[in-house]
């Protein structure tokens, strides 16, 4: 339970992180944070209780530039929300795709890739989507760019965070 995950967010009430539960603790106990979710009950010390935060709040600002994220399986799957973009099934067992493949002069870049379970993959071979008879389900762009690092699995475990994404 001290190793769960726990919602940082700025002194605007903006999503900017996530650390560990022992690191929100830390950062309540100095005054550098207050707890603003608390659904998972008390750690006892010897001398005090602290609650175990799910959302944390900063007394101050953090300013941080807001730079593109960059192009990597990760991020791709975080953006396609783990699912593959032809047929739309949800699973962990994912490949990147090019749209246009590199052959056929695709570049690697945010518009032409997504992810795609090994099936569709297969299935789309070296053609375009059109040539092999596949539509996608959606098409690809560059991911939001909010200042945040939030993983799509993990927002979706944790209803607590949900008023506080955008």
């Amino acid at each position: 339970m001290i190793n769960s995950p726990v919602l940082v967010l700025n002194q605007g009430y903006e999503p900017l992180n996530l650390c560990l539960m022992r690191r929100a603790i830390v950062l309540v106990f100095l005054g550098k944070a207050e707890v603003l979710e608390n659904s998972r009950g008390e750690i006892h010390s010897a001398h005090e209780v602290f609650q175990m935060p799910s959302v944390i709040r900063l007394a101050y600002m953090i300013k941080r530039p807001r730079l593109q994220k960059k192009l990597t399986r990760f991020e791709v799957f975080n953006r396609d929300q783990y699912s593959c973009q032809y047929c739309g099934r949800k699973t962990k067992e994912l490949t990147l795709d090019h749209v246009i493949p590199r052959r056929l002069g695709g570049e690697h870049s945010w518009e032409n890739v997504v992810s795609a379970c090994i099936p569709c993959n297969r299935r789309k071979g070296g053609y375009a989507p059109s040539e092999a008879g596949m539509r996608l389900l959606c098409q690809p762009r560059p991911p939001r760019n909010d200042g945040s690092f939030i993983p799509y699995h993990l927002a979706g475990n944790h209803s607590e965070w949900q008023k506080y994404l955008p």
